[in-house]
């Protein structure tokens, strides 16, 4: 227990527990935790050094002083830091500047101005108070309430889930009118030694390049979005995963924007309804749900608009009065929860009343005819069907939208293929079905086959049936992703954790059936489009590696193999020029890039180039000597060895979380976040 919380407020100083994780270590330690309030010393630094500091100074001196990266800062020295590009000021915050590793400099987001605009923002401001000091305290309050006043206003929480500079553009704005009288000011200092004809020239020419020129050539290449279809093709795939006149809930913007636009505007795939289960707890939508759209025919329902309409059902409980939690066939169920009935309501403290629902238990019924019949089994699958599906809700409140998704399912009756996005991983996202899922493409398709969830593995959901989902992703739509003339921002490259990890799947899954040649396609495919250097996330790429070493294309694997094991090595090259305090302080860092630099090592044992596995686990051996200081000594004595093979590449000697999991945590959290 003291490990656990020391461990937890270890992490809290070095901002790596979002809010998410800090109610969830609260919850799940409130029994034996004293908590005690903060003081007004402690808010006020709060105040201070996080809202003020990190959410406002940093992204003030992004757009005056430059940016390190297109990462969302986590308040380390690695991602989201304002960078001048004065080395010896930028590594009094941020350590070394020099031999970094190609992902860091090679970031299109690293954008720096050496001070320039700031300074002439600051002569502006200057020049502008001596000059007219009423028009300047128009600016400066202005300034400060859509800037400093607004991070009071708005009392940021530690963590959001994206960068929240966009809110902070209008004192950006002002400071920018600043710049334009920095330019005037100087104009003024120069004048004094240099004649008027020669001074407006040079102040032109300093003006332009310091700013104007300097902003744009830093800034062009991670701002053009131009001739970049990524966005589209990842709404295509999610649509071609689903089978014709299907339903697929959606859950955060960045998903559902995508799907409205390629429906709406490219007019692709218009039979397939969309449902944002977020926007799914108004009545509008709802109502819009009800109506034909497109090629797609209204949702089935049976609740009609004055049952769900606002203030009506907006959430529903338990009946307090029924303790025993019987199973009920969905459609009964569903009876309870639309009738209007007075005595099935309950009447809180406040005096509201509200509607219930009778039992957490729901059977829906499996009609294995219109299963087949519809297409939502394949025939050679038949004999897997289930006769029903036993739900067990894990709340006491169900919420209008997580109703009307039940009321879906009621009166659907098996006649219309249901599908998850997946962008996030909560039971209730799936209304407590995940072990019926079918992966097909980027979507999971509700089926009556049951494939309980691995509790060891719990993101990887739902069975495979290889032969639908391969035809499904080898005529996936992939735009220009794997260009290297467009920019590759954030949101592109995180699309690759799901477009990787469930070819890895199904790569496996062709692998298992000793379809090699397919199995190969899909490696290949996924290789093709999501070049490494454009799209991070590594670990992700182990599968590719020891898969093509399970199809007998040993070239393939090794030169992937060479082309990661490269990132980790400039990394730890990286690390190695901190002082041993900065090493400290990012310890966890340093040390989880040596268990993916020996996660990857453990690939090449599906190989068969034993001289080449030897080679490559000595160059790790002689990585982790860089930092054996970290080491206990008896994990050194078993390492460092002497003629023989000395990492044990199955069993590293610390343990570390998967990287994938931790990926599809913070994506999951990500999109539940975005929700608001």
């Amino acid at each position: 227990m003291l490990n656990e919380v020391a461990g937890f407020k270890h992490r809290f100083s070095r901002g790596e527990i979002d809010s998410e994780e800090y109610h969830g270590f609260l919850m799940q330690f409130s029994d034996y935790l004293d908590i005690e309030k903060p003081s007004l010393g402690q808010n006020i630094r709060y105040l201070f050094q996080y809202q003020f500091g990190y959410m406002y100074w940093r992204y003030f001196m992004w757009n005056f002083t430059g940016r390190q990266n297109d990462v969302q800062g986590k308040n380390d020295i690695f991602d989201g830091n304002w960078l001048s590009g004065i080395n010896f000021i930028d590594e009094m915050r941020l350590g070394p500047q020099s031999n970094l590793p190609s992902d860091v400099e090679n970031n299109k987001g690293r954008n720096t101005y050496f001070f320039l605009p700031l300074i002439l923002g600051l002569l502006g401001i200057v020049f502008h108070y001596g000059k007219d000091k009423s028009s300047w305290w128009v600016l400066m309050v202005f300034f400060l309430f859509t800037g400093l006043a607004l991070k009071v206003y708005l009392n940021e929480r530690p963590f959001e889930p994206r960068e929240r500079d966009y809110a902070l553009v209008g004192s950006f704005y002002v400071f920018a009118i600043w710049i334009g009288f920095g330019v005037y000011g100087l104009f003024e200092i120069i004048k004094k030694y240099l004649q008027p004809k020669i001074a407006v020239p040079v102040v032109i020419g300093i003006g332009l390049l310091a700013a104007p020129v300097l902003l744009a050539s830093q800034n062009w290449d991670d701002h053009d979005r131009s001739d970049r279809y990524t966005a589209l093709a990842m709404a295509k795939k999610y649509l071609d995963s689903v089978d014709p006149n299907g339903i697929i809930f959606t859950i955060g913007d960045n998903d559902t924007f995508a799907i409205w636009y390629a429906q709406g505007i490219e007019e692709y795939r218009r039979d397939v309804r969309p449902i944002n289960t977020s926007l799914f707890n108004t009545d509008w939508y709802i109502d819009d749900m009800k109506k034909a759209a497109f090629e797609s025919a209204p949702i089935p329902s049976q609740l009609v608009h004055e049952q769900y309409r606002y203030g009506t059902r907006d959430y529903i409980i338990k009946h307090p009065q029924i303790e025993e939690d019987d199973t009920l066939s969905i459609n009964r169920w569903m009876d309870w929860v639309a009738n209007d009935d007075p005595r099935l309501t309950v009447e809180m403290q406040s005096g509201q009343m509200l509607q219930t629902f009778p039992s957490k238990n729901i059977r829906i019924p499996v009609d294995k005819e219109a299963v087949l019949r519809n297409g939502i089994v394949s025939e050679k699958d038949a004999h897997l069907i289930v006769p029903y599906i036993d739900v067990q809700i894990k709340s006491d409140v169900l919420y209008k939208n997580r109703m009307m998704m039940f009321d879906i399912i009621a009166n659907n009756n098996w006649e219309r293929p249901i599908y998850f996005t997946g962008g996030a991983f909560n039971d209730e996202e799936y209304l407590w079905m995940k072990d019926y899922l079918q992966l097909d493409g980027l979507a999971y398709k509700l089926v009556p086959i049951k494939t309980p969830v691995d509790k060891r593995n719990p993101f990887d959901m739902g069975r495979i049936d290889s032969e639908k989902m391969y035809s499904i992703v080898k005529d996936w739509d992939w735009g220009n992703s794997g260009s290297s003339d467009i920019y590759h921002d954030p949101e592109t490259r995180k699309n690759a954790i799901s477009y990787r990890s469930n070819i890895a799947r199904l790569s496996e899954q062709l692998i298992l059936e000793e379809q090699y040649d397919k199995a190969e396609e899909m490696l290949d495919l996924a290789t093709q489009n999501m070049p490494v250097q454009y799209y991070g996330y590594y670990t992700l790429l182990e599968p590719f590696i020891s898969g093509y070493f399970e199809v007998n294309q040993e070239e393939k694997g090794i030169e992937l193999y060479k082309q990661v094991v490269k990132t980790y090595q400039e990394k730890l090259d990286y690390y190695a020029t901190f002082s041993y305090t900065l090493q400290r302080n990012y310890l966890e860092t340093i040390l989880m890039d040596v268990e993916r630099y020996r996660s990857l090592v453990g690939t090449l044992l599906y190989s068969q180039n034993e001289e080449f596995l030897a080679s490559e686990a000595e160059t790790f051996n002689s990585y982790l000597k860089m930092f054996k200081h970290f080491y206990a000594n008896e994990i050194e004595d078993e390492v460092f060895q002497e003629d023989s093979l000395e990492v044990d590449l199955e069993n590293p000697p610390m343990d570390f979380p998967d990287e994938e999991t931790l990926l599809k945590m913070i994506d999951s959290m990500e999109n539940a976040l975005n929700e608001e």
